[in-house]
C-alpha cells in the first residue's frame, strides 16, 4: 500500500540507494498505489545526494503536479533559484 511504499522509498532515500528509490517509484503503479509527492521528493533528494542531478530532473520533469509544488521541491532539494 501507499504507506509501505512510501517508507520502502524513504529507507532508500535516506540510505543513498537512489537507483532502489527510483525502481520502487516506477513499480508504485503497476501495484496500483498511488504516487504521492514524498516519494518523488525522496527519491529527487536521493539522486541529488548521490550525484545523479540528471535522474533527480528528469524525475521532476515526469512528475505530474501543479507548478507550486514543483517549485517548492525545486527550490528545496536540488537547488534551483
Amino acid at each position: 500500500d501507499k504507506i509501505t511504499y512510501s517508507t520502502a522509498v524513504s529507507a532508500c532515500g535516506k540510505g543513498s540507494h537512489w537507483d532502489h528509490a527510483l525502481m520502487l517509484l516506477v513499480e508504485m503503479p503497476s501495484a496500483h498505489v498511488e504516487l504521492v509527492i514524498s516519494c518523488y521528493d525522496v527519491a529527487i533528494s536521493a539522486c541529488e545526494k548521490c550525484g545523479e542531478q540528471a535522474k533527480a530532473l528528469r524525475l521532476l520533469a515526469g512528475m505530474a503536479w501543479p507548478l507550486e509544488k514543483l517549485h517548492m521541491i525545486c527550490t528545496s532539494e536540488i537547488g534551483c533559484p
